[in-house]
C-alpha cells in the first residue's frame, strides 16, 4: 500500500479553474481501488503558488508523487517537479500525461526530476507501476511497456495494450477535488444561455480518440493513438494515421451522470470528448441515441423532474439533423464545432473531411433543431493567403458569427509538428524548450508555420477579422440571423 500525493498542474493561468481533471481523477479511482491511500493537491484550483506546493510536499511522507498534464502545463510541471526532489526528496517522482506522452526523451532529459514516466494510457500502467514500488524504492522498470525510464540512461519501452471495455474503468474521484469552494462557483460559461444560468456543472468524458485526420492535432497516446518504432537501435514517439476509436457504453455513461445528480446535485455536464459525431458514425449511428434515451428515461432530459443539462463538440460533416434534435430534447444546449476556415484549398489540406458548404450549412442545421453551434475558426495555416482570409471572414458575416480566430499551433504530437520541427527549432534559436514553455491555448503568436505571412502580419489579420466583422454585424443586424454571438454580446459587449 503506497501513500501518494497527484498533483494537478495550474491549466491557463489567465483564467478563472474551470474544468476538473478528468484523468488524474479516474487515476486516484484507480488508485483507491487497488487499496493506496491518495490525497490530490490541485494547483489549478487553488491558485497558492509554490510556497503553498512545498508545503504539501512536507506534509507527510510520500511513497509517490505524481504529475502530469497537457504541453500547455510544462512550465509549472517543470518547476513542480524541481521543487518536488528538494521537500520530498524521498518520494518517488512519476510523471505522465499528454505533455509526458507526446515527447518522452525530451522531457525526461529536461526534468532530471522524474524517476519514470508513464507514456500513453495508464490506466494498467499506473496500478502495476505502483503495485511494483511497494516495498522496493526503485524497481526495475526495463521490462514495463508504457513507460520511459532512466536504468540505461534515457530508454523509451514499447507501447501498452489500451483497454478496450472503458466500462472497466471507476468513476472519476470527483470527492478529492474542491468542488463547491472553487469548480462549481465558476460553472458558467457564455455559449449559451443555459450554460451561462448553470450552477453545478462537472465535465464528463465518454470516448477516447477520434477518426478524423487533422493536421494540428494532437492523435498520441492517452487517446489511444499510440505509435513507437525502433529507430537507429531505441525506441521513439513518431506521428502515424492510425486511429483507435472507443467509447463508455449509453449504461456507463448516464448512469455516471445520475450518480452526479443523486451526490452532487448537478444541473450541467460538459463532455470532453474530442469529437462526439466520429463516435456516433464509428457506432453505426446508434450511440448518441441510445445516450439520449436513457438520460430521457432516467429524467434528466429537457424539463425533466432531474434534469441535467448537456454540451460537447461536433462536425459539420458527420452531424444528422434527427440526432441532433434528439439531442435537444435530452438537454444539448450547444455544440462546440472544429469549423477552422470556410476557404475551399485550406480545408481540403487540413484532412477534415469537410467542406466550405458543409461548414456554413452546418450552422444552419444545428441551429434550426435548437441547439447553439460554437465556430472554433483558426488563421495562419502553411498555405494561408489573403484571399483563404478573406473567404472566411466573408462566410462568417454572412452567418451572423463573430470570432476572434486562434492562430494554427503546431503542438508536440501533431503532424505539423514533425513536419515544421526544424523550422520551429530555429525561431527559438535551436531551443525546442524554449518553445514548449511558450506554448498555451493557440490564442496568441508562437512559431510560425505559415508560408506567407510574418507574425505581425498574422497578429493584423486577427484583429481584423475580430473587429471587422463585428463592426459589419452591428450595421447589418436586420438582415443577419441569431447566432450564438447574438447572446454572448449582449453578457459582454465587445468592441
Amino acid at each position: 500500500m503506497a501513500k501518494i500525493l497527484l498533483v494537478n498542474p495550474v491549466v491557463r493561468e489567465e483564467d478563472v479553474p474551470r474544468h476538473i481533471p478528468y484523468g488524474i481523477a479516474l487515476l486516484a479511482a484507480i488508485s483507491i481501488r487497488e487499496g493506496h491511500l491518495v490525497q490530490v493537491y490541485d494547483a489549478n484550483a487553488w491558485r497558492q503558488g509554490l510556497d503553498v506546493l512545498n508545503d504539501v510536499y512536507r506534509a507527510d511522507k510520500w511513497d509517490v508523487i505524481a504529475i502530469g498534464g497537457l504541453t500547455t502545463t510544462y512550465g509549472f510541471i517543470r518547476k513542480a517537479c524541481f521543487q518536488a526532489k528538494i521537500h520530498a526528496p524521498k518520494a518517488f517522482l512519476i510523471a505522465g500525461g499528454g505533455f509526458l506522452t507526446s515527447m518522452p526523451q525530451e522531457i525526461m532529459e529536461w526534468i532530471p526530476q522524474i524517476d519514470l514516466g508513464i507514456v500513453g494510457e495508464a490506466f494498467q500502467t499506473w496500478p502495476e507501476v505502483l503495485k511494483a514500488l511497494d516495498g522496493e524504492k526503485y524497481p526495475d522498470f526495463s521490462k514495463t511497456p508504457g513507460v520511459v525510464h532512466r536504468h540505461s540512461g534515457v530508454t523509451l519501452n514499447p507501447a501498452r495494450d489500451l483497454i478496450h471495455d472503458l466500462d472497466t474503468l471507476p468513476y472519476p474521484a470527483w470527492e478529492l477535488f474542491p468542488l463547491e469552494e472553487v469548480y462549481f462557483k465558476n460553472s458558467s460559461s457564455l455559449f449559451s444561455e443555459d450554460a451561462h444560468l448553470c450552477q453545478r456543472r462537472i465535465d464528463i468524458n465518454a470516448s477516447f480518440g477520434c477518426s478524423l485526420v487533422c493536421r494540428y492535432c494532437w492523435h498520441l497516446g492517452t487517446t489511444g493513438d499510440m505509435t513507437i518504432q525502433e529507430k537507429e537501435g531505441k525506441n521513439e514517439v513518431v506521428f502515424s494515421y492510425g486511429r483507435q476509436i472507443r467509447y463508455h457504453s449509453p449504461q456507463y455513461i448516464v448512469g455516471m451522470v445520475k450518480e452526479l445528480k443523486k451526490t452532487y446535485n448537478i444541473d450541467f455536464a460538459n463532455f470532453l470528448d474530442e469529437n462526439l459525431m466520429t463516435m456516433d458514425a464509428s457506432s453505426g449511428g446508434t450511440w448518441l441515441t441510445e445516450i439520449c434515451d436513457l438520460w430521457i428515461k432516467e429524467g434528466m432530459g429537457r424539463g425533466g423532474q432531474n434534469q441535467v443539462l448537456f454540451a460537447g463538440t461536433s462536425h459539420a460533416s458527420l452531424h444528422r439533423p434527427e440526432v441532433l434534435r434528439k439531442m435537444y430534447s435530452a438537454g444539448c444546449t450547444h455544440l462546440v464545432y472544429g469549423l477552422e476556415s470556410f476557404d475551399p484549398h485550406i480545408l481540403k489540406n487540413l484532412g477534415k473531411g469537410t467542406t466550405r458548404q458543409k461548414n456554413i450549412d452546418s450552422v444552419k442545421i444545428c441551429m434550426d433543431t435548437g441547439i447553439i453551434p460554437i465556430p472554433n475558426i483558426i488563421i495562419g495555416f502553411p498555405e494561408e493567403t489573403v484571399e483563404s482570409i478573406r473567404n472566411t471572414l466573408v462566410a462568417l458575416i454572412e452567418l451572423g458569427i463573430h470570432a476572434k480566430p486562434h492562430f494554427a499551433t503546431a503542438y508536440p504530437g501533431s503532424e505539423w509538428y514533425y513536419t515544421y520541427k526544424d523550422s520551429i527549432k530555429a525561431q527559438y534559436g535551436g531551443d525546442l524548450e524554449k518553445y514548449i514553455l511558450d506554448l498555451g491555448d493557440a490564442s496568441k503568436i508562437t512559431a510560425i508555420i505559415s508560408h506567407n505571412f510574418s507574425a505581425v502580419e498574422l497578429l493584423g489579420f486577427q484583429q481584423i477579422i475580430a473587429q471587422w466583422n463585428l463592426r459589419l454585424l452591428d450595421n447589418k443586424s436586420k438582415v443577419i440571423p441569431q447566432s450564438s454571438f447574438n447572446f454572448r454580446r449582449k453578457l459582454l459587449p465587445l468592441g
